[in-house]
């Protein structure tokens, strides 16, 4: 194991209900709250978490392929289990990008399955068990 390969933050109680702040030392904060008030939700940012891997993925992989992205956003919506522990059963992703041309169409799909299948390191940590969705909207 290198030092390249670990990755440690720190999450403090605020003193006030069930909201926490955290980030890696010396970097950036955010707030982690069940109620949503200084932040998202633990399972909010475990959703952000898969979106925003899979678009730094997406838009990586355009710029390498030289196809314009004027914008990029991503939609996750997880649909929580009955039952304790309330995990996520299923996930899906919309992608809208908007930019690139008609003849580009086949890059941003490879794109999207690229991440999906081989660089997300967020989604590949998650249970294979997930029913996972993806689906690409134009602009």
């Amino acid at each position: 194991m290198t030092a390249s390969n670990i990755r440690q933050v720190r999450l403090d109680w605020t003193g006030e209900g069930l909201a926490f702040r955290g980030g890696k030392e010396g970097g950036v904060e955010v707030g982690v709250d069940s109620s949503g008030e200084i932040g998202p939700s633990p399972m909010e940012l475990l959703l952000l978490s898969v979106a925003g891997c899979m678009a730094i993925d997406i838009l990586m992989i355009l710029e390498k392929s030289r196809v314009p992205v004027d914008s990029l956003a991503l939609d996750a919506i997880g649909v929580r289990a009955e039952v304790v522990p309330k995990r996520y059963a299923s996930v899906k992703l919309v992608c809208h990008v908007s930019g690139p041309s008609e003849e580009d169409e086949s890059k941003v799909v490879r794109a999207v399955e690229l991440s999906r299948d081989k660089y997300c390191s967020v989604l590949h940590t998650l249970d294979p068990q997930i029913e996972f969705e993806i689906q690409v909207e134009r602009g």
